[in-house]
């Protein structure tokens, strides 16, 4: 059943805007004028203060224990936004349970983080890390480098960003498989294979890119076992989450020579510990969790939730839904 405002009150619905202490609000959100009381929330005073009376939740400071403390006084939102693609971090039972409506912003980010892997790929394949060190000694050191057509690209996580990824990479000539819950025909992909397939799969890759959310499945599923299935001459890409990779496997796995390379925009922890060996390998490349925020991004995030808003306020079916109930049974399940 579609949740809408309940116009009995001859009110304007009150919206939240959840961010960090300090942060501005999220920009973009200039239709909600005249459609919407808008509320900036950063502290837990603030959201004690307005959770009792709003009827949206837009979230982009994910403080799970914040949230999940605060919630009992959630006593009339109907609906949780999150400004990220994934929402582990709202996944709390209280929330779960409830009959609350939680959307993201799927679709937002893909673009971007499709082009951050093909450029982590190019820069691998045309050994740009060698120019920058060799530039920064002026040495003038000719070497051949690598064609990335018909490489092989193995996708794990076959979803929005995954299917993204793989059209993107496809249009260059890559061959690209996509690892996902089961079997399935997709045109985004050359091929998408279950997830009991990826020992299979991964002695076949040159790149293998991570894109799957974070949930019991893929918490710590890249570990030293997986990377010694792969070619020594492959390379990893996380634009996942960082605790599907076990940190410490990789920086063995990048030390022994068991593969070639990874380019790593979310790391487990985060941020990445200042004297983290990551930090200086010279087959290694750290981003700070930024693959898909392109320049105007937030303006993107804010105006795409507009847009739902004004769905919601029609009664139509709000976009975005996320199966929450689903998502926490697989976040909780025992591996």
């Amino acid at each position: 059943m579609q949740i809408t405002h309940k116009t009995r009150h001859q009110s304007l619905p009150k919206v939240a805007v959840l961010t960090a202490e300090g942060e501005a609000i999220l920009p973009g959100l200039g239709g909600l004028t005249g459609r919407a009381e808008v509320v900036h929330v950063t502290t837990r005073a603030q959201l004690e203060k307005w959770l009792p009376r709003v009827d949206v939740l837009v979230v982009t400071d994910f403080r799970t224990q914040l949230l999940q403390e605060c919630w009992p006084a959630s006593h009339q939102i109907v609906w949780v936004h999150a400004t990220s693609a994934g929402v582990d971090a709202l996944l709390f039972p209280e929330l779960v349970e409830s009959d609350v409506l939680l959307t993201n912003a799927r679709g937002v980010f893909d673009r971007g983080i499709a082009e951050y892997v093909l450029g982590a790929i190019l820069m691998f394949a045309k050994d740009s890390f060698g120019n920058l060190r060799y530039q920064q000694t002026q040495e003038w050191r000719h070497r051949e480098t690598e064609l990335i057509d018909k490489k092989f690209v193995l996708v794990v996580g076959a979803g929005s960003i995954g299917r993204r990824v793989a059209t993107l990479l496809k249009a260059t000539g890559m061959t690209v498989w996509g690892v996902a819950r089961s079997t399935r025909t997709d045109m985004a992909f050359d091929e998408v294979h279950g997830s009991k397939a990826l020992p299979n799969l991964l002695p076949r890759a040159d790149f293998v890119v991570i894109t799957a959310p974070l949930n019991a499945s893929t918490h710590g599923l890249f570990d030293r076992n997986l990377f010694c299935l792969m070619k020594p001459s492959a390379r990893l890409i996380n634009v996942g989450r960082g605790a599907i990779v076990v940190t410490e496997d990789l920086l063995s796995a990048l030390q022994n020579n068991v593969i070639a390379g990874a380019a790593l925009d979310v790391v487990e922890p985060e941020p990445l510990p200042s004297d983290s060996p990551l930090w200086n390998m010279p087959n290694v490349m750290i981003s700070a969790h930024m693959a898909g925020d392109f320049i105007g991004w937030e303006v993107c995030l804010g105006e795409q939730f507009v847009s739902s808003f004004e769905r919601w306020l029609r009664g139509d079916v709000v976009p975005n839904r996320v199966d929450k109930r689903a998502l926490f049974a697989d976040v909780s399940r025992q591996p």
